[in-house]
């Protein structure tokens, strides 16, 4: 999970100020230009300024359709290609399998969401992004899914931003909006998904967080209280995170040129300047990586309607 402070960081600011800033963004200057992403085609590094403005340029591109009226004013029915994340090792849950094929009530925790993105009528596919030795999982939920559905498969990187990059090289042309979700989180619920995506259609890019509860203090390396933060200002970002996808190749483009590491996939919009807007989701949105998140999750579906219940797969 992410804190989220409205911060924006530059990729023209000095090393110092990257520093600063690495909750968002952190600077990878020993790495080749090219070295995440494995496989993708050799980017020529530019000027970070120059790579900064490529990227916003290319951005208020993929902004302008929907501001001129020349797309739909609104998300058509099938438009959204969800990428779900499904690569993870899950070494804090402390299982022999990664934490999304843990059954929770009797299902895969992966499938949970799944089943919530493929029932609504915004989204027209679902790419999964997962190792192939794992597939077997979804498929078996696929004939209990609607037919105009399609699945489509990608494999996870090292890291979290190689494994949305590859899923996004799979992701429809056609597509109004990509929603990179988290299948660790199974407890998504459709009417805060669709508000993301409608949000992220919109404004370009969105995420779903809520407002952070504890007080949150910043501290020095001994542990001493430099000050506390405005809590009002504060949001712990969720997923599903919701961007254009012209805008989001746009941002992976400056990554690439860069080296950077992102932290999350709207951290690549705010690296580029452009706007990002939270959509306000819900504190049962939890991401399951300890046994007591088990525990959690277990109670919050104890709670919900009978379509969160496991749905019964195909043999």
């Amino acid at each position: 999970m992410q804190l989220n402070a409205q911060h924006r960081a530059s990729p023209c600011s000095s090393a110092k100020r990257n520093a600063v800033s690495a909750n968002i963004l952190v600077a990878r200057s020993s790495c080749p230009v090219a070295a995440p992403f494995g496989g993708a085609r050799p980017v020529v590094a530019m000027p970070p300024c120059r790579a900064h403005q490529f990227a916003r340029r290319d951005g208020r591109r993929a902004l302008a359709a929907v501001a001129s009226g020349a797309a739909p004013a609104q998300l058509q029915p099938g438009s959204v290609s969800v990428v779900l994340l499904a690569g993870g090792v899950g070494k804090r849950m402390g299982a022999s399998i990664p934490k999304q094929y843990l059954e929770l009530r009797g299902q895969p925790i992966a499938t949970y969401s799944l089943e919530t993105f493929a029932h609504m009528p915004e989204v027209g596919e679902v790419v999964i992004v997962c190792d192939p030795s794992w597939r077997d999982i979804f498929e078996k939920r696929f004939a209990g899914l609607p037919s105009r559905l399609k699945f489509k498969w990608a494999l996870p990187g090292p890291e979290r931003q190689d494994s949305v990059f590859n899923g996004l090289q799979e992701v429809a042309p056609s597509a109004a909006i990509v929603a990179v979700h988290d299948s660790a989180r199974p407890l998504v619920t459709p009417q805060d998904a669709a508000r993301c995506m409608a949000d992220g259609y919109s404004i370009g890019a969105a995420v779903l967080g809520v407002q952070v509860k504890p007080t949150i203090k910043e501290v020095d390396k001994e542990l001493m209280v430099i000050k506390t933060l405005q809590r009002a200002k504060l949001w712990e970002v969720q997923t599903p995170q919701c961007i254009r996808p012209e805008l989001l190749r746009a941002g992976f483009e400056m990554v690439k040129s860069q080296g950077l590491e992102v932290t999350d996939d709207v951290s690549i919009i705010e690296a580029m300047g452009m706007p990002v807007k939270i959509t306000a989701g819900s504190y049962t949105n939890i991401k399951v990586t300890t046994p007591d998140d088990m525990a959690v999750a277990e109670k919050f579906l104890e709670e919900v309607p009978a379509a969160k219940q496991p749905v019964v797969a195909a043999a």
